[in-house]
Formats: C-alpha cells, sequence, structure tokens
C-alpha cells in the first residue's frame, strides 16, 4: 500500500479529495511546495513583459496577446515576449515589439526572466501549481496572475486577478509601468 501522498498544492489537495472524508486521510498526506534557490543579485530589469507558457487559450495567451498588443502601442519603449510553443498554434500576432522565442531551456528562460520587468500567468484553467509564477516573483518581476487552481500558492509577491480579462490584464500591467515604484 501507499504510505503517504504528497501534493503540490493546497488546490490538488482539495481536487484529490473531493467526494471523500479527507479527516479519515489526515495523517496520509502532506502538501510540499515545489522550491527554488534564491537569486542573491537581480540584474538590472528591462522594459520586459513576458509570457511563459504553452501558446494557447487554456493559459491564457489569447488574453495575453489583446492586452499586451494595446500596452506596446500605448507604451512604445516596452518591449514583449512570448517563451513556449503549441503544436496545434491557432493564436497568432505581430507587432514590431514583440517576438515569439519559442520553447528555451530552463536556464535561459530564466536569463529572460531575470531581465524581465512585468510576467504575465493568465491562466484560465485550474493550474495545480504554476511553476513560472513562482520562478517569475523569484526573479523580481512584477508578477500578474490569474486566480485560479494552484497560482496564488506560488508566491506571496504576486498580483492576483479573479476572473482574468483582456482588459484586466491590460490595466494591471498599465498600472504596473506607470508606478515603477511599487515593484
Amino acid at each position: 500500500g501507499c504510505e503517504k501522498i504528497i501534493f503540490n498544492s493546497v488546490f490538488t489537495k482539495k481536487c484529490f479529495f473531493d467526494g471523500l472524508n479527507e479527516k479519515l486521510y489526515i495523517d496520509k498526506y502532506d502538501i510540499i511546495y515545489n522550491s527554488t534557490n534564491k537569486i542573491k543579485k537581480f540584474p538590472k530589469k528591462q522594459k520586459l513583459i513576458t509570457f511563459v507558457g504553452k501558446l494557447n487559450h487554456s493559459k491564457g495567451y489569447d488574453l495575453f496577446i489583446k492586452a499586451v498588443k494595446k500596452i506596446l502601442d500605448k507604451f512604445p519603449d516596452y518591449k514583449a515576449i512570448a517563451i513556449g510553443d503549441e503544436k496545434r498554434k491557432k493564436i497568432f500576432f505581430h507587432h514590431k515589439n514583440f517576438k515569439e522565442l519559442g520553447f528555451l531551456t530552463y536556464d535561459k528562460t530564466i536569463s529572460y526572466l531575470l531581465k524581465t520587468d512585468i510576467a504575465t500567468i493568465p491562466s484560465k484553467w485550474n493550474e495545480p501549481f504554476g511553476r513560472t509564477s513562482m520562478e517569475a516573483a523569484r526573479c523580481g518581476c512584477y508578477t500578474i496572475v490569474s486566480n485560479v487552481g494552484g497560482l496564488k500558492e506560488t508566491s506571496n509577491n504576486i498580483i492576483l486577478i479573479n476572473n482574468i480579462t483582456e482588459q484586466k490584464i491590460y490595466n494591471e500591467i498599465k498600472y504596473a509601468i506607470q508606478n515603477k515604484n511599487i515593484k
């Protein structure tokens, strides 16, 4: 038999015990969050907005693209990048200040997050944990996250958005740009 079940978030534990009496198993599970090493010194941040993840609707890439287009038009000194891929890609976006970098290694992704001013994780589905938001916060990014699944458990230094929309993402990015001292 199984001695103990390990969950990576309270959210995944709640999903597992849905319909079960959790109290009967209180000594049979633990929650152990993913962890990262502390970064001792951040490089200088660039005027860069980053999305990391699958480039699809469930990850909120469509919302990110719509919001970032308005941001890049309003703040032309900012640039945006998307790191990730999607085999059945249906979302396409072109702007002189935007690049899709495709799939990158972990180390390369972290090197971009270390330079990133604002990171967005606008997922629509119930993420079990959300390593990207944890890493972005760890790298000192102003981290905008949808309040779904286990994303809210990734850091104390994230901006949570309920019922994520293009307009809410736009408003939060605009606020971050105009209020530099909050980061």
